[in-house]
Formats: C-alpha cells, structure tokens, sequence
C-alpha cells in the first residue's frame, strides 16, 4: 500500500472516530493490566462483566492478592482459561508488591517479566495506560493488516514491525485501536462487511463481498 493510501486510510478511520480506545472497563493502570491479561482467548464484554464484580472487592496487588487463587477463580470462573489466569493474575500482584513497589511498570521488559504477560498484552498497556505509539496485534489486527496489504505478513511480529513502519507519527498513537475496532465490527473474520467499509476502495483483498 502506498503511503498516501496508508494516511488516507487512517485519516478515514479518524475522522468515524476520533478518539478510539480500549473497550475493556478500567480506572487505573493496574485495573487496565489485570483486563488485558484475563482477556486472552475471550471477549471483552465477558471481562468487562467479571471485573465489575471484582473491582469493587479488590482492584490494586494487594487487594488481589489478599483475595487469594482461590478467592479470584470465584470472580472470573466465567472467563476461558480462568484457572492459570487467576495463577498468573497473582503471581503478577505479588511481583508488582516485591519489585515496583505495587505500581504499573512503564517499561516493555519490566511489564513482559510479569506472569501471563507477553509482548502483545505489554503494548496494549503501554498504549492505553501510558500514551506510548506501541502497536499491539491480536487477530483483529493481523487480518485487517494482511487482507487490507497494510502490513501484510505470516506471524505477528512481522505484521507489528511493518506497522510500525508503515504508519505515520501522528496516527500511531490511535492505529492499535483503529484497526482492532475496524477488525471486530466491519472486516471481521468470517465474512467481512466491504460494502459499509469507508476503506473499501483502497483495500486490496480479493474476495470483497457485496450486498445480497
């Protein structure tokens, strides 16, 4: 994609929603963490409907860890995968309290030692937490990266690295969200919406689909 088409193709999205971000519910940095991590391989409207119920009980490590494995597994039973979440959900409290004085790091490497935390999960916090242009690739994103020939690419770090790349300073900060948005309720998975997508016209795939 040329780089006129890449600005043009964010500053479409910009201008249907120009302050985008995260749809996970959160009040602080750790809150943020603690969503993002239980959100792996589930939705973020089944996280959001746990934590509502968790946060008012325990939404700082200490909290959560005094709440206990245990304790957690009660609040997030709901969730995929809840028992090595709620093992790595604590092993994260009790780091933040030993090695950052139970704060949030800003930090990729400090934020990637923590238990259930990769590099994906680091970018979305150092994106929304912190206000850093990381961009973070779930599915959403590496679908829209390679059907659209934005960042096309076999794995995700190939397709972050191009991103990075490709798009220009003043978007990078907005593109995470942009595409995972534009993933999850336009270009989705099984059979994309091209007639209502304000890209269409500058997306490479083959197989757009139309009205019926």
């Amino acid at each position: 994609m040329k780089r006129s088409e890449v600005i043009e193709l964010f500053s479409r999205l910009r201008e249907l929603d120009p302050h985008p971000t995260t749809e996970l519910h959160y009040t602080s940095p750790f809150e943020l963490l603690v969503a993002v991590v239980l959100s792996a391989q589930a939705t973020d409207v089944g996280v959001n409907k746990a934590t509502k119920k968790l946060y008012p009980v325990a939404n700082t490590p200490q909290a959560m860890l005094d709440l206990g494995e245990e304790g957690l597994k009660r609040y997030i039973s709901t969730i995929g995968l809840f028992n090595a979440k709620a093992k790595n959900v604590i092993g994260l409290c009790q780091r933040l309290l030993d090695h950052h004085a139970g704060e949030v790091p800003r930090e990729r490497t400090a934020l990637e030692a923590l238990p259930g935390v990769g590099r994906k999960t680091a970018n979305v916090v150092l994106n929304t937490a912190f206000g850093e242009p990381t961009i973070a690739v779930d599915t959403h994103i590496f679908r829209v990266s390679n059907r659209t020939g934005l960042a096309p690419g076999k794995d995700v770090r190939t397709v972050e690295d191009k991103l990075v790349k490709v798009i220009p300073a003043e978007f990078k900060q907005d593109a995470h969200h942009w595409l995972i948005l534009h993933g999850r309720y336009v270009c989705k998975a099984r059979k994309p919406d091209c007639p209502h997508c304000v890209i269409r016209d500058l997306c490479r795939y083959k197989d757009k689909t139309v009205d019926s």
